[in-house]
């Protein structure tokens, strides 16, 4: 069986983004990689949304931009200008495109469908898929999207719906997301934070319909696209073995308060590439422990009062808008920390933070 010295398992936007690092830097020129991934074809299946607070290697995939964007509840809205820090989503089919077609013109590299296929004794492995501690019960960010058009100019495209929580919540929190691609076609999410043991899954269709007809008040319109996920809000197990890292989500780079994966994916791809030659005596990379910590109680405080969770998502974007998005993508100081700990409810929190369980 076919030896390489790298083995990526999982061939979806942790393992690719690790690739692509690794082929555009020539880490890949006297090297040989596999990447182990079972589907039969690459295409668009989600819709990446971040911040921009640094630089990546796809503005090219990037669909749209936003520098304003807005926070609903059932009796205020606020619009936030973040012109420093644009929202951007990014096309997964365009993604896997680019990074494929570049992939495809070194021939060191290799796709697989199963990891029996290869001999895997002498490879260094990086795994992108989340160990099986990743149990139904624990808090997940679940929801599903339609991509939908409409014959006439309804939407301001200039201003994205980041979270609407007028909605029904059914004791957990519940939003939706729109973003507008253009005056007549944007993507609609109902988005619950909860576990998976519970009866929200099953009329995600009925929920979408709703919010379209009766909120967003669009009676006509066709869907081009749905999508559809689950985010685990726990760390999965990481443990430092011999010739093995973990990547994406496996390696614990979703920020637990907010699902955001994207931009930790590719710092911690470049983390990688720059120490590819010492990579059997890398420290694990994590997301910095302080942003663990405060996640921690944050996530307590939405298990234990899910109904007040609104209004403390609106508190947290009413004001400093440009420290929050750097506190929500793991680039605040302390000054900033603590302006947005100030915002916070401190008799929930602190009743969580000196609580036992």
């Amino acid at each position: 069986m076919t030896e390489f010295n790298y083995i990526i398992i999982g061939g979806g936007c942790a393992g690719l983004s690790l690739a692509y690092e690794l082929e555009i830097h020539k880490k890949l020129q006297n090297k040989t990689l596999a990447i182990i991934e079972p589907r039969l074809e690459y295409k668009r299946d989600k819709t990446w949304s971040f911040w921009k607070v640094t630089d990546h290697s796809f503005e090219d995939c990037v669909i749209k931009s936003w520098d304003n964007f807005t926070i609903n509840t059932a009796s205020a809205s606020n619009q936030v200008m973040s012109k420093k820090f644009p929202y951007q989503s990014i096309n997964s089919e365009i993604f896997y495109k680019k990074i494929n077609n570049r992939l495809s013109q070194n021939k060191n590299i290799k796709f697989f469908k199963n990891l029996n296929e290869i001999n895997t004794n002498n490879a260094f492995i990086f795994n992108s898929v989340p160990s099986a501690n990743s149990v139904s019960s624990n808090l997940w960010q679940h929801f599903q999207g339609v991509e939908i058009e409409t014959s006439k100019d309804i939407f301001d495209k200039d201003v994205l719906n980041l979270m609407d929580f007028n909605c029904e919540q059914r004791n957990a929190v519940h939003f939706f997301y729109t973003l507008p691609f253009s005056k007549n076609k944007a993507l609609v999410e109902t988005t619950w934070i909860s576990n998976l043991n519970n009866d929200l899954l099953k009329d995600y269709d009925s929920q979408i319909e709703n919010y379209i007809k009766y909120n967003l008040n669009i009676k006509n319109y066709k869907i081009n696209y749905s999508e559809k996920g689950a985010i685990p809000l726990f760390y999965p197990l990481n443990i430092k073995k011999k010739n093995k890292i973990n990547i994406g989500t496996a390696g614990g780079m979703t920020r637990l308060s907010t699902g955001y994966t994207f931009l930790n994916i590719q710092e911690h791809s470049r983390y990688l590439r720059e120490n590819i030659d010492n990579i059997e005596n890398l420290k694990i990379y994590e997301i910095p422990k302080k942003y663990k910590f405060l996640d921690k109680i944050f996530l307590k405080v939405l298990i234990k009062y899910p109904e007040k969770m609104p209004n403390i998502f609106y508190k947290f974007f009413n004001s400093f808008s440009n420290s929050t998005i750097r506190f929500l993508s793991n680039k605040s100081n302390f000054f900033e920390d603590f302006l947005i700990i100030l915002k916070m409810p401190k008799i929930i929190f602190m009743k969580v933070l000196f609580k036992n369980d």
